[in-house]
């Protein structure tokens, strides 16, 4: 079964978190979600969430693929060297990373954007086109095991794809 990893994080956008993890589920993937800390987040929008596990419990498993929800979580993220680490090592492995809105910047912190394909929330283009990515401001790309959306509607026809990769 394909293991999944959904990061959360305070001011998360809610549905940048809560569709793939609930949609990933849906599909019969072993799905969880993990934060810094086994404890209570706000998202963006008001939700709550509560994380599956904290960093410190699955550093050392290897995911199939990663999903980075945007909205101001990956600013938390790109702040946390191990968080950094793992996205790292994930992209080494060519295991899938799905990055949504502003979750961008944590690929951008982990060094896997330069040359690549990638597409964000256009706030942070400029960012993306300094670390040297590939940006064309499409609503979502696919580059190898990277894929990215710019906003929670454009994330749908993603999360349809990453579903397809995770089934080949």
């Amino acid at each position: 079964m394909k293991k999944i990893l959904v990061l959360l994080e305070k001011m998360v956008e809610d549905s940048e978190f809560l569709y793939p993890y609930l949609r990933l589920r849906e599909e019969g993937f072993d799905t969880i979600s993990a934060a810094p800390e086994l404890k209570e987040y706000q998202g963006k929008g008001g939700m709550v969430f509560k994380p599956d596990y904290s960093f410190s419990e699955i550093k050392g498993i290897t995911f199939d693929a990663v999903v980075v929800p945007g909205g101001y979580a990956p600013d938390m993220w790109r702040r946390n060297e191990g968080i950094v680490r793992f996205i790292s090592k994930h992209n080494e492995r060519g295991k899938i990373i799905a990055s949504i809105c502003h979750g961008p910047w944590l690929l951008i912190s982990a060094g896997i954007v330069k040359g690549r394909k990638v597409t964000g929330f256009h706030a942070i283009k400029d960012d993306l086109i300094n670390a040297g990515a590939l940006y064309d401001g499409s609503d979502w790309v696919e580059d190898n095991n990277l894929l990215s959306a710019t906003n929670p509607t454009t994330m749908l026809p993603m999360i349809k794809r990453l579903v397809e990769k995770l089934k080949e």
